[in-house]
C-alpha cells in the first residue's frame, strides 16, 4: 500500500470513529400498540414530535387517487370544536409550529414546541385534538379540493411533471406506487371519502411516534400514551405488495418545451436491505456526487449535453426506484440518452475505481454529522427508523457500514438491483 493510500485509509477510519456515536434512542410501545422512539436532549428548551401513519398515497383505494394528500391537508383545519383560525391562533400564541406531509408510504404530522410546561402542555393537547378528533369541515374540504385540482392541472402542463408521472406509471404498471392523482380522480372525491380513508388508515397500530428533545423518559411515555389512546381503532398496517419488475422500454411524449426531460430507471431497493450501503457508495461515483460523479463529468463537463444530471436510489417500504434524470436541448436528446446509457453500462461492468471508492467514502462519512446537527434532523432520522422498523443502532453504524464497502460489493449489488433489460426510459419534448 502506498503512503498516500495508507494515510487516506487512516483518515477514513478516524472519521468513522469520530462520528460513530449517534443519538441514544429508546424504544417502547404504547398500550394502544403504537411504536415510540425517543431521544432525550436537554441542550435546547425544545421538543420535536413526529407522528407517522401508514397512510401514504400507496394506500389509496383504486379510483380514489388524491385522497391521502387531501386528508392530510384537512386534518389540522378543524378539530375538537376549533376551526382553522382558532387552531392557527393557538399555535401562534404558544410559539409552536405544526407541519408534515404525505409521500407514497406515510403521512406525517409534526409539532415543534418550547419545552416549558406552560407552553408544551397546551401544544401537546392541541396535537392530541388534531390527531384524535379532526372534523374535516365541509367548506375547507371544498376549498382544498379546488386547490389540489388547480395544482394538478397546472403541473400537467409542465414537461418535468409529465415525465415524472409517465415514468412512475411505467415503472409500476400494476402496483400502488404507480397510481397517481389526476384531475378526474380528485374532482370525484367526496368528504365521505376523506372520513373513510382517515378511519381506515390513521390507527394507533399503524402509527409510529418519534420524540426528540427536552423531556424525561417518563414525560415522553405519558405524552405518547396520550397521543395514541384516542386514535381510531384501525387495524395494523398490512404492508404493500411486492412490485414486479417492468418490461423495459422507451416512451416519448411530444411537448413544445425547448428542453427535453429524460428519465431512466426501475424499481430497485427497499428500506432495510443490506444492499443499501454498497448502492449508496456506488451511486455517489455514478451520479450522486455532483461534479465528481461520472455522469456529470461525461454528460455535462466533457460534452456539454446537460446543465445537470443525477442518479439516486429512493428506498421505500417496497422496492423504490433507481433513477437517472437530466434535461438537455431538444435536438440533443438522442445523443444525451445514448451517452447516459453508455456511462451506466460501463459502471455496471467495471464499478468505481479505487480512487472513486475512497472519495465517495470520504464524502459520505465526512458529511454524515451534518445529518444530525439539529433536533429537527435527528427527528427526521429517528422517525424514519421508527416507521421502517430499522435497527436502533442504524445511525451509530452508518459510517462503519459505509467504510467497509468494497468495489466487488458495489458491482454485485448493482448487478442484482439494476437488470438493464427492465430499465424504463421516458423522454418528454425530445421529438
Amino acid at each position: 500500500m502506498t503512503p498516500c493510500k495508507f494515510l487516506l485509509g487512516f483518515c477514513l477510519l478516524l472519521c468513522a470513529q469520530l462520528v460513530q456515536a449517534g443519538p441514544k434512542i429508546e424504544r417502547w410501545q404504547t398500550a394502544a400498540g403504537t411504536r415510540v422512539l425517543f431521544v432525550e436532549d436537554h441542550s435546547l428548551p425544545i421538543v420535536d414530535i413526529q407522528v407517522d401513519f401508514a397512510a401514504g398515497a400507496a394506500r389509496e383505494p383504486a379510483g380514489k387517487e388524491g385522497v391521502a394528500g387531501l386528508t392530510r391537508s384537512l386534518i389540522d383545519l378543524g378539530a375538537d370544536g376549533m376551526d382553522e383560525t382558532q387552531i392557527a391562533s393557538r399555535l401562534a400564541d404558544l410559539g409552536a409550529r405544526l407541519s408534515g406531509g404525505v409521500d407514497l408510504d406515510r403521512t406525517s404530522v409534526t409539532l415543534r414546541t418550547l419545552s416549558m410546561a406552560d407552553k408544551r402542555a397546551p401544544a401537546f393537547e392541541l396535537l392530541r385534538a388534531i390527531l384524535n378528533g379532526p372534523t374535516f369541515p365541509a367548506e375547507a374540504f371544498e376549498r382544498e379540493r379546488a386547490r389540489s385540482l388547480a395544482a394538478l392541472r397546472e403541473a400537467l402542463t409542465r414537461p418535468d411533471a409529465i415525465a415524472s408521472k409517465t415514468f412512475w406509471a411505467a415503472m409500476y404498471p400494476a402496483h400502488p406506487y404507480g397510481r397517481q392523482a389526476t384531475p378526474e380522480s380528485v374532482a370525484a372525491l367526496l368528504r365521505a371519502d376523506i372520513l373513510a380513508f382517515h378511519s381506515a388508515n390513521y390507527g394507533a397500530r399503524s402509527a409510529t411516534v418519534a420524540i426528540v428533545g427536552d423531556l424525561s423518559r417518563a414525560e415522553a411515555e405519558a405524552l405518547a400514551e396520550r397521543l395514541s389512546s384516542g386514535l381510531p381503532a384501525a387495524s395494523a398496517d398490512t404492508g404493500l405488495p411486492v412490485p414486479q419488475l417492468p418490461v423495459g422500454g422507451e416512451q416519448r411524449i411530444a411537448h413544445p418545451a425547448a428542453q427535453a426531460h429524460l428519465l431512466i430507471g426501475l424499481p430497485a431497493l427497499k428500506r432495510g436491505d443490506p444492499d443499501f450501503f454498497p448502492l449508496a457508495v456506488g451511486n455517489y461515483s455514478l451520479g450522486g456526487g455532483g461534479f465528481v460523479s461520472r455522469l456529470v463529468k461525461e454528460v455535462r463537463d466533457k460534452r456539454g449535453l446537460a446543465y445537470s444530471v443525477h442518479s439516486y436510489f429512493l428506498p421505500l417500504q417496497q422496492l423504490g426506484p433507481f433513477q437517472i434524470g437530466l434535461q438537455t436541448r431538444k435536438g440533443q436528446a438522442d445523443e444525451a440518452l445514448r451517452l447516459t446509457r453508455s456511462v451506466l453500462a460501463a459502471f455496471l461492468e467495471q464499478g468505481p475505481s479505487e480512487a472513486e471508492l475512497q472519495a465517495a467514502k470520504q464524502n459520505l462519512i465526512g458529511s454524515f454529522p451534518l445529518r444530525l446537527d439539529s433536533n429537527r434532523k435527528i427527528l427526521e432520522n429517528v422517525a424514519m427508523i421508527a416507521f421502517y422498523d430499522l435497527p436502533l443502532d442504524y445511525l451509530d453504524r452508518y459510517p462503519e457500514n459505509i467504510e467497509r464497502v468494497t468495489v466487488a460489493e458495489i458491482q454485485a449489488a448493482f448487478a442484482r438491483r439494476l437488470p438493464v433489460e427492465h430499465l424504463v426510459t421516458v423522454v418528454v419534448a425530445g421529438d
